[in-house]
């Protein structure tokens, strides 16, 4: 069994996706070709934003975002530890310090009223709390109108990190449209992803959508042997913007399956010793992970030997959270600074999740896990 069937789905799009690359090939504009820009355009519909950028990878999205608003050392950005690497290091790359919040323990996503203990303790560091990251963990969108009134009362600005959550959405609005700028990653294992790294950032602001544009390519001016700042070689490649485009056409129909399968894992896992995910009144995730909270880390390692025995693979997310990995041992954090971020490290375990994952595999799953607890 695979954690995610990335083979299922390529079966269904085979032809579009091989005729799509094709005509790469035969025009051979692999950077910044026609593709591109016709992805850009229905990405922006799709989040329901007046632009998008093509990037890189999610990670050179939120960095490019973070040039954009001009972070530097001696500012401090506001993130939550419960989170991949990348959403903190892209702070740090800039000089800058991350600095964090705790999470709820129902949806793990930022706890907004964290944010006040993250913003003084910034400024007793002596920095500059400049904004804050919040992340749509696991596909679910963090709780924006709370963020939003929390980010205007502190002159916070906020950049939606939305890697696993593109497409999820508060009522009709929809993820990578909640930020003054969002990011999100085109990465292989996400909800959409490409045959590689891959990105995009949005925004509805004219003047750091030129920013990011610009910084994209080098910091580029009239032409991109005239650069008016420093940038990168942030472009996703012409190739992988034809295979986004064939799955794009999928993607409202594969989320409304994930749906179906994380209802289906919820019910057959429905049992006291189990917390299943909780989603709140109004809110759609899009299921980039199906995670549950077991009673105990013995009790998951348990669940994991077992699952492994019958050919199941899990996954820890997160194994540690971001305050105690060595790489920001310079910001003193220690171990019951964020008691809900590492009671959840303890007790979390994904499970596999696609679009194709059948009813008689996840009732499998399912047993197994009841009879391992």
């Amino acid at each position: 069994m695979q954690f995610i069937d990335l083979k299922k789905q390529y079966s269904r799009l085979s032809e579009e996706i091989k005729e799509g690359i094709d005509n790469v090939l035969n025009h051979g504009q692999y950077i910044m070709g026609p593709e591109v820009f016709e992805l850009e355009k229905k990405l922006s519909k799709f989040a329901g934003t007046k632009y998008c950028l093509s990037c890189s990878s999610g990670t050179d999205a939120l960095l490019i975002a973070l040039m954009a608003k001009g972070i530097k050392p001696g500012d401090a950005i506001i993130t939550t530890p419960f989170t991949y690497i990348a959403t903190a290091e892209v702070v740090s790359l800039l000089g800058a310090t991350p600095v964090f919040a705790d999470i709820y323990p129902g949806t793990f996503n930022i706890n907004p009223d964290e944010i006040y203990n993250a913003f003084r303790k910034a400024k007793n560091m002596g920095l500059n709390p400049k904004g804050i990251i919040p992340v749509d963990l696991f596909g679910l969108p963090a709780r924006y109108r709370l963020i939003n009134e929390i980010a205007k009362e502190l002159n916070l600005f906020i950049i939606e990190d939305a890697a696993q959550g593109f497409g999820g959405k508060i009522r009709e609005k929809k993820a990578g449209s909640f930020g003054e700028i969002s990011a999100t990653s085109f990465f292989p294992a996400k909800p959409l992803g490409c045959y590689g790294d891959g990105g995009a950032i949005f925004t509805d602001n004219d003047e750091i959508y030129s920013l990011m544009e610009s910084i994209r390519i080098h910091g580029k001016g009239k032409n991109k042997y005239d650069c008016d700042r420093v940038g990168l070689n942030g472009r996703l490649d012409t190739i992988q913007a034809a295979v986004l485009l064939s799955k794009l056409g999928l993607y409202e129909e594969e989320i409304d399956s994930r749906q179906k399968v994380a209802n289906l894992y919820s019910e057959k896992l429905n049992n006291s010793s189990i917390v299943t995910p909780f989603i709140p009144k109004d809110y759609k995730s899009v299921w980039a992970q199906y995670s549950i909270l077991l009673e105990s880390e013995e009790i998951r390692t348990n669940v994991i030997e077992q699952l492994k025995s019958k050919g199941i693979p899990s996954v820890v997310y997160y194994q540690k959270p971001l305050h105690l990995q060595k790489t920001f041992n310079s910001l003193n954090y220690k171990k019951g600074d964020f008691p809900i971020s590492e009671q959840v490290s303890n007790r979390i375990l994904s499970l596999p999740m696609h679009p194709y994952l059948d009813e008689l595999s996840i009732d499998k799953i399912s047993k197994i896990i009841k009879s391992a607890i």
